[in-house]
């Protein structure tokens, strides 16, 4: 099977762990996924099948959205709930203290990786370094909150919809802003809603994906590779220039520069290309080989 799978994740498991059993399912060496969500997270993770398995890095890359639940005045070492707590304050803050803290945290700014991650420094993962009790010194990394919208309450919590960068580490925004209003914070609940250009209302469970399989249905389901390049101009080639593209050549084109989704003659998806100078080259191919 190749193409694109959307599995709304539950919680408690891994993304390697959806992998591991969408190997099974598919009966597909090649799986692989875009955007690791933490084990208590839940929501879109998108994952990629067979020759698809190649668009991963192109799918990381885009912006993500996500429904994160904000408690103030609790402070863990894990920046959320499941973590060793560390600071209990009083977090008497209305609508519009939070609101007005809201606007530092938008736009581009720097970000400190937390110590329970999986960042690598000097080749060791932080939370591997966090579960012996050590701690190392981290560089920031620069994200970009483009929106960040206070929705409500649910019982003690502040609900937020996030949109964001690739990188950004929603704990790490909940903890900050707990920091910058004095009391301390931490992040209780986090689902991903979209990713990659998708959306979470389209995405199954492992439980659906189980029964659509055992149906022999699946395959159905699927979505095709070129969908993640949907925001992307399309161009037909020749069968001539099939062949060169086939064989790793560039060819003469007389399309604007900019990349492309490139079809063959027949119609079948073959690569994203690039359009500069008058030539085509590829990007990535996708067609079987």
């Amino acid at each position: 099977m190749n193409g694109i799978l959307l599995v709304d994740k539950e919680q408690t498991w891994t993304s390697s762990d959806v992998v591991v059993k969408l190997k099974g399912i598919l009966r597909q060496r090649r799986v692989g996924h875009a955007g690791t969500l933490d084990p208590m997270a839940t929501g879109l993770l998108v994952v990629f099948a067979g020759r698809a398995t190649r668009a991963v890095e192109f799918a990381e890359r885009d912006s993500k959205r996500y429904l994160a639940s904000l408690r103030l005045g609790t402070v863990t070492d894990t920046q959320d709930v499941w973590g060793t707590v560390l600071e209990k304050n009083s977090a008497d803050v209305g609508r519009d203290e939070l609101e007005a803290a809201l606007k530092r945290f938008r736009g581009a700014q720097e970000q400190l990786p937390p110590m329970y991650s999986a960042v690598k420094v000097n080749g060791r993962k932080l939370c591997d370094v966090a579960r012996r009790g050590g701690e190392v010194e981290r560089r920031p990394r620069g994200i970009v909150i483009h929106e960040l919208t206070l929705l409500g309450r649910n019982g003690e919590d502040w609900l937020l919809d996030i949109r964001c960068s690739k990188g950004t580490y929603i704990r790490t925004l909940c903890h900050d802003i707990g920091q910058a209003l004095g009391c301390g914070g931490c992040m209780s609940a986090l689902r991903r809603t979209e990713a990659g250009g998708f959306s979470v209302e389209n995405a199954l469970t492992i439980s659906d994906i189980q029964a659509l399989a055992d149906a022999g249905e699946l395959e159905e389901r699927l979505l095709p590779v070129d969908r993640l390049f949907a925001g992307n101009e399309m161009c037909r080639v020749s069968s001539e220039e099939e062949k060169k593209l086939r064989c790793g050549s560039d060819f003469p084109t007389a399309l604007p520069n900019g990349d492309y989704r490139v079809y063959g003659a027949s119609g079948d998806f073959l690569m994203l290309g690039r359009a500069e100078d008058g030539r085509m080259r590829t990007v990535k191919s996708f067609f079987e080989v």
